[in-house]
């Protein structure tokens, strides 16, 4: 169970400044650990989101009011809990005309002024192929831009409902157009019923749009709601999978049972 001086720490600054985090409403399994030394991965545009994955726990329905005070909130955070890396995600706002972009772009500024060493990595959504949204955030002084494809292309109708693979292609694409130093990001779960051949040509399809940092994780069921686990991955597969994927030239791999999009996020940078 969740607990220590560090645990707490964290969990009081993030309610202190009204912020979500992906921690809690995606319930992530690693959220002892990653809050016990002091890291978040903030959420921002509420808690509700305009999709229904159906691997996924956040709540999805009527979307919150945007909160143009919700940038500084977060840069004041991040600030407090002193943190050298931070990562920053959302929920889908399909319903806004740019998906969110600006917001991310103005939460990415308050943190460079009040943090200006930091390191900023963001984790977006697919924002519907607006490729305008995409460059947006590619712009802002970010180090790593992120955006999970989750997933084989055959499981997309299942699992994605509302996404398309070859679209999260293009945006990790597009991210690495707009500016060609910035290292592109992605995570795929497994145990949705996915092939071990199938996983190495969604890597080599990665890997051709100029992808540098992988996850691997195991997809754990959130409740009854969501998707059953079809396969739990043994370690070992994880770790060949790993070496697959260093071989093809990805810069940073991780990959285990625990591993999510934001675990160790920190390692990533270098």
């Amino acid at each position: 169970m969740p607990g220590g001086p560090g645990y707490t720490q964290t969990k009081a600054i993030v309610s202190i400044f009204k912020l979500h985090t992906v921690c809690q409403e995606a319930q992530c399994p690693n959220i002892g650990e990653c809050w016990g030394h002091g890291t978040a991965t903030f959420m921002l545009m509420g808690e509700v989101c305009t999709r229904n994955c159906q691997f996924c726990a956040v709540a999805h329905g009527h979307v919150a009011i945007l909160d143009p005070d919700e940038p500084r909130r977060v840069a004041e955070a991040a600030l407090k809990m002193e943190l050298s890396h931070v990562v920053v995600t959302s929920v889908n706002r399909d319903d806004l005309a740019d998906g969110g972009a600006a917001h991310f772009a103005a939460t990415v500024r308050a943190l460079k002024q009040l943090k200006p060493d930091c390191t900023v990595e963001v984790l977006t959504p697919d924002f519907q192929g607006d490729e305008e949204a995409v460059a947006a955030v590619a712009r802002a002084p970010i180090e790593i831009y992120n955006h999970n494809t989750e997933t084989v292309p055959r499981l997309y109708k299942r699992v994605r409902p509302g996404a398309k693979y070859e679209r999260s292609l293009r945006v990790l694409q597009k991210a690495k157009e707009v500016r060609s130093d910035l290292k592109t990001k992605t995570g795929l779960m497994l145990g949705l019923g996915e092939t071990y051949a199938e996983l190495l040509s969604v890597f080599g399809d990665l890997r051709a749009v100029d992808c540098d940092i992988l996850t691997l994780g195991q997809y754990l069921r959130p409740s009854k709601e969501q998707l059953p686990v079809e396969r739990y991955v043994h370690p070992d597969e994880f770790a060949a999978l790993r070496q697959e994927a260093l071989a093809l030239g990805f810069r940073h791999v991780e990959a285990g049972p625990l591993v999510r999009s934001s675990y160790h996020a920190w390692k990533h940078v270098s």
